[in-house]
C-alpha cells in the first residue's frame, strides 16, 4: 500500500481574492468542508499515515487546521511544484507517493482513485503515474482550457506540445517516487519539466479517472463545485 502523501497547498489564490486576502486557498469552505480536508480524509480512508503538506501563504491557518493529521512544511518563499516536493524527499521516504494539488475536490467512480492508482503503479516501468480527466468532463471549465495531455496506447502519455487541443486535463493527483527527482534541475523547477523528461524515455504513464473533478482555482468554479456537491 502507498502510505505516504504530499499535498501542494502552498498556492496564493489571487484569482480568488477577496476571499482568499484571509484565509488560504485550500481551506475555503466548498459546501461546508475545505478542498484540503477533503483530501486528507480521502487519504486517510485510503491508509495513508504520512502526509506531508506544503505550505506558504497564511500557512499557520492550515497548520492549525490538520494539527495532528499532517507534516507542515513552512517555505519562506514559494517555489515551482518540483522543487517543492524535492525539498520534502526526506520526509517522504524513498518508496512510492502520492502527490496532490490542494485546491481540487473529486468525486469517486465505482473504485475509489487512489486505490486505482495504487493498483496500477508499476516502479519496473512508470517514473511518474498522473491522473487524468476528459476536458469535457471538468466541473467549472473554463472557457480558455485547451487540455494538457494526449493518452497514449499502452496508458503511456504525451504531453500537448504545440497542439492546439488536447483531449485530457491533468486532474491534480499523481504517484511517483525518488526517482523521478534523480539530476533535477538547480533551482526553482515545474513537476512539468520532470513528466516531460519521463515522457521521452517511455516511463510517464496514465489513469484516466471514472469519477468527477473540479479544480477549485475562480469563484466560478467555486460556485460550480458547490451545486455539484449541492
Amino acid at each position: 500500500m502507498i502510505d505516504t502523501a504530499m499535498i501542494l497547498a502552498g498556492g496564493s489564490g489571487l484569482r480568488l481574492r477577496p476571499l482568499t486576502d484571509g484565509m488560504p486557498e485550500p481551506l475555503l469552505p466548498v459546501a461546508g468542508r475545505s478542498p484540503l480536508e477533503r483530501s486528507v480524509d480521502r487519504l486517510t480512508e485510503h491508509g495513508v499515515s504520512n502526509v506531508v503538506v506544503k505550505v506558504h501563504p497564511l500557512g499557520q491557518q492550515i497548520a492549525a487546521r490538520l494539527e495532528g493529521r499532517a507534516h507542515i512544511v513552512f517555505e519562506e518563499r514559494p517555489l515551482e511544484t518540483g522543487s517543492s516536493v524535492w525539498n520534502a524527499l526526506p520526509l517522504l521516504g524513498d518508496g512510492p507517493f502520492f502527490v496532490l494539488n490542494g485546491d481540487g475536490v473529486w468525486w469517486e467512480g465505482p473504485t475509489p482513485m487512489l486505490r486505482r492508482l495504487e493498483q496500477r503503479w508499476n516502479p519496473a516501468r512508470m517514473d511518474a503515474l498522473l491522473l487524468i480527466h476528459p476536458i469535457h468532463k471538468v466541473i467549472g471549465r473554463e472557457a480558455h482550457e485547451r487540455g494538457d495531455f494526449f493518452a497514449e496506447p499502452g496508458s503511456r502519455l504525451r504531453h500537448r506540445g504545440t497542439a492546439s487541443l488536447a483531449p485530457y486535463v491533468f486532474a491534480g493527483v499523481s504517484v511517483c517516487d525518488a526517482r523521478l527527482f534523480r539530476n533535477a534541475p538547480d533551482g526553482a523547477f515545474s513537476l512539468l519539466q520532470l513528466w516531460n523528461r519521463a515522457e521521452a524515455i517511455g516511463r510517464l504513464f496514465c489513469l484516466i479517472h471514472e469519477g468527477d473533478w473540479c479544480p477549485v482555482g475562480t469563484p466560478e468554479a467555486l460556485a460550480a463545485a458547490e451545486r455539484a456537491l449541492a
